[in-house]
């Protein structure tokens, strides 16, 4: 049956709606982050003491001209990267696993991984830090390694918070793949076997490509959630480690924002992440109209 004109605008009538929640809780705030960003926007400004001064974008030309900026930049890519795949590893890994084990195992997995998952960050940050603190905590006694400090390194520290984040974000991972393993017709399975086709075989050939809408909204998911990690980070390496080792972008922002009042280079920092994930996003998704996929 072929659509009509009339049912595109019924359908965009009952999307209004949500149209307009979007925009309310999204464009608005994102538009006051852009109008910030291109002023002298302090805390004499903000007091009321001295009034605004439009800077257009020099708040955006200091920051690409600051070696540190792209430092850190450098940094949550690559935080953001271990965090994505270790996230889809272990939670692609736990589906196929759950859907192979006794219905009281897979209860018990799923329990856990959505008590993981329904922990706030500030709660999973802490509790992270108490097991793994230098003199009293739980893995250093079992690792013989007591006084070893696992946030004084870098690249531990970056390693530390990586693992949380992991823990805490797989349970989506693996809920999602679950249901996508447990959709997948029964006699697409048998075939693949009646033909002779390896197990190996079978998840690459079969199961993946039919999972393929579904790795790819995670996927996104994950890079927009691991782009933007803050509180992890905050929390565990006590504002972004020694000397600001372990800084991410959202706290870099934060840091040039309320630490140094400097509050429209903070907001050209938030631009500059936006736009960076829309970016990822948009071309994730063109990578997969080229291919032939839909979501």
């Amino acid at each position: 049956m072929r659509a009509t004109k009339g049912d595109g605008r019924i359908a965009f009538a009952y999307l209004t709606p949500a149209l307009l929640l979007l925009v309310g809780l999204l464009g608005y705030p994102i538009y006051q982050l852009v109008l910030i960003s291109l002023f002298d926007y302090g805390q004499e400004q903000v007091s009321g003491g001295v009034p605004l001064t439009f800077l257009g974008l020099e708040n955006y030309a200091n920051l690409l001209a600051d070696a540190k900026f792209w430092s850190v930049l450098g940094q949550t890519v690559g935080f953001a990267a271990v965090c994505v795949i270790g996230t889809l590893v272990v939670g692609a890994a736990l589906a196929v696993l759950a859907t192979r084990v006794r219905t009281w195992a897979r209860l018990t997995l799923f329990l856990a991984a959505l008590g993981a998952w329904a922990t706030p960050a500030v709660a999973g940050s802490t509790i992270w830090l108490f097991l793994f603190d230098a003199n009293f905590g739980f893995v250093n006694e079992v690792l013989g390694t007591t006084g070893f400090s696992w946030t004084y390194d870098r690249w531990v520290a970056f390693g530390l918070v990586a693992a949380q984040v992991i823990w805490c974000s797989f349970p989506f991972v693996m809920v999602t793949l679950y249901a996508g393993i447990k959709a997948i017709p029964g006699e697409v399975l048998e075939a693949a076997a009646l033909d002779g086709a390896s197990a190996l075989r079978t998840a690459r050939s079969v199961m993946l490509p039919l999972l393929r809408p579904l790795l790819i909204v995670v996927t996104i998911q994950s890079i927009i959630w691991d782009f933007k990690v803050f509180t992890q980070i905050y929390i565990m390496t006590n504002g972004g480690g020694i000397a600001g080792r372990n800084l991410v972008l959202n706290v870099y922002a934060y840091q040039q924002a309320f630490a140094a009042s400097e509050y429209g280079l903070g907001a050209s920092i938030g631009v500059v992440t936006t736009v960076l994930l829309l970016l990822v996003t948009l071309g994730y998704l063109r990578a997969l109209k080229k291919s032939g996929e839909t979501l």
